[in-house]
C-alpha cells in the first residue's frame, strides 16, 4: 500500500511518545505541533513533524500520496467507551411522555423504559438488529468515532442477551472500527423475575455466562448498580461471576444514587466506573486513588434533565476521567462525540485540552485500546479526524451546533 503525505496542517493534536492514563493536571496537556505534517504507511501513523523540517526528512518517495490540510487540524479520531449502540427501535413516544410531566415509574407502568426495549429486541431478527446498529456505526464514525465500546443488556433472556453479543460479534467483524463487547445482562430485571432477583441472577451465572465464554462473545461484564436495580453485593457477585470467564468489570454507577457502585468497582479493579451524576466525598476520593477511570455522560444528564456530573472535583481530585455518548434510545439517542465534547467544556467546565484528551486518549484506555488508538503517536493505528478549517482548538466545543469534521480516518483509510 502506497504511503500518504498529510501536509499544511494547522494543528497535528495529541501528539505524543508515551500513552499514559490522564489524571490531574495532565489532563489539561494536549501536546500540539503548529504548522505540521503527517505520514501514514499502510494502516499506521509512521512519522510526523514541523513543515519547516519537511524536506530535509526525505519521507516522501515516489510512491507517496500527498493531501494538503490546507490549515486544518488533525485530531486523534473518537473513542466512544460506553455505548448501547444495538437496540431495535427508537422510544421517542415516551420522550413526549416526560415532556408532558410523565415520571420514570409511570412510563415504567405503561410498558415504556428499557423493557420496552426488550420487548421490541425480543421481536427483532438478529439480521434486522445488524442492519440497524451497522447504520448507526456509520453515523458515528463520519461523526469521528473510530473505537466504540456497545453493550447488551435489551435482551434480559438468555436468548435476547446472546442475539445483542451476536451481533455485535458481527459487527467486530465487519467493521474497520475497533469495538469492544460488554455483556449488561444485569441491566434490569426481566417482569417474569421482578419477584425473585435471585432466579434471574442465577440466570446470568449459570445460563448466560457460560455460554458467552465458550462463543468469545464479550470484552467486559457490566451491571446496573443502582437502588431497585442490582445492590451493590449483588453487583460484585455477577461481576465476580464474570470474572471467572475471564470478563473483565466496568459498572453503571452512581447515576441516580449514591449506590455504592463506585466503591464496588474500585475493589473489583474495574476499567471503568461509568455515569457518576451523584458522587460524594467518600466515592470520589476512591475513585482518585485507584486506576479505575470514571467515564463521564454529560448526553445522558442533559436528556434526563438531571445534574450535569461533577467533572471539575473529580478531575481536582485527581481521577482519570473518560468521556462517552452512552447513545441508547432512552436517555441519551445520540453517538455524537463532538456534541458531548461542546457538553463537557459548557456544562461540566471542562476545558477544551481536558475533553478532547478524555474523548481520545483516556477513552482509549477505557477500552483498553491506549497502546494502539487515541492519540498521534508513531506505530498507533492511523484513525484520525481532519476538521474543518477552524480559528483555533477551542472553537470545537465553542460552535457546537456545526459539524466540523470534515474527513474521517479509520487504520490510514478515508470514509
Amino acid at each position: 500500500m502506497p504511503s500518504l503525505l498529510i501536509k499544511n496542517i494547522q494543528q497535528l493534536v495529541g501528539v505524543r511518545e508515551q500513552s499514559p492514563l490522564l489524571r490531574g493536571v495532565a489532563l489539561a496537556q494536549l501536546p500540539v505541533i503548529h504548522n505540521a505534517w503527517l505520514l501514514i504507511e499502510d494502516d499506521t501513523i509512521a512519522a510526523f513533524g514541523s513543515m519547516d523540517d519537511l524536506d530535509t526528512t526525505h519521507h516522501h518517495t515516489v510512491t507517496t500520496y500527498v493531501h494538503d490540510a490546507a490549515g486544518a487540524c488533525v485530531l486523534p479520531a473518537w473513542c466512544d467507551s460506553h455505548t448501547h449502540l444495538v437496540f431495535a427501535a427508537s422510544r421517542e413516544e415516551e420522550f413526549v411522555y416526560k415532556i408532558k410531566g410523565m415520571s420514570y415509574a409511570e412510563i415504567a407502568a405503561k410498558g415504556g423504559g428499557i423493557l420496552n426495549s426488550a420487548r421490541k429486541l425480543h421481536d427483532a431478527s438478529e439480521d434486522d438488529l445488524f442492519n440497524k446498529a451497522w447504520k448507526r456505526l456509520e453515523e458515528v464514525s463520519h461523526l469521528g468515532t473510530a473505537s466504540i465500546e456497545i453493550k447488551s443488556g435489551y435482551g434480559l433472556t438468555v436468548e435476547g442477551e446472546l442475539k445483542m453479543l451476536r451481533v455485535i460479534k458481527k459487527l467486530k467483524q465487519r467493521s474497520a472500527l475497533d469495538i469492544k463487547a460488554t455483556f449488561l445482562g444485569a441491566h434490569t430485571y426481566p417482569v417474569e423475575y421482578k419477584e425473585n432477583h435471585e432466579g434471574y441472577i442465577q440466570s446470568i451465572i449459570n445460563d448466560m455466562l457460560p455460554v458467552i465464554a465458550r462463543e468469545n462473545l464479550a470484552d467486559y461484564i457490566d451491571v446496573f448498580c443502582e437502588e431497585g436495580f442490582f445492590s451493590p453485593e449483588e453487583t460484585e457477585r455477577i461481576c465476580r461471576a464474570g470474572m471467572q470467564h475471564g470478563l473483565k468489570p466496568k459498572i453503571h454507577a452512581n447515576q441516580l444514587n449514591l449506590s455504592g457502585g463506585t466503591q464496588v468497582g474500585v475493589k473489583l479493579g474495574a476499567i471503568s466506573v461509568d455515569h457518576l451524576e451523584t458522587m460524594d466525598e467518600d466515592a470520589i476520593q476512591t475513585l482518585a486513588q485507584s486506576n479505575t477511570i470514571g467515564t463521564l455522560l454529560p448526553t445522558a444528564a442533559f436528556f434526563l434533565r438531571m445534574p450535569f456530573q461533577p467533572a471539575r472535583a473529580l478531575i481536582d481530585a485527581g481521577c482519570a476521567i473518560a468521556l462517552a455518548t452512552d447513545f441508547n434510545p432512552g436517555s441519551s439517542p445520540s453517538g455524537n462525540m463532538n456534541l458531548m465534547l461542546a457538553m463537557s467544556c459548557i456544562q461540566m467546565k471542562m476545558l477544551p485540552e481536558e475533553a478532547i484528551n478524555a474523548a481520545t486518549l483516556n477513552g482509549a484506555h477505557a477500552m483498553e485500546l491506549g497502546h494502539q488508538t487515541g492519540s498521534i503517536t508513531i506505530g498507533k493505528k492511523a484513525n484520525l479526524i481532519l476538521t474543518k478549517p477552524i480559528p483555533s482548538l477551542a472553537y470545537l466545543p465553542y460552535a457546537f451546533g456545526s459539524n466540523l469534521v470534515d474527513k474521517v480516518m479509520i487504520k490510514g483509510a478515508w470514509l
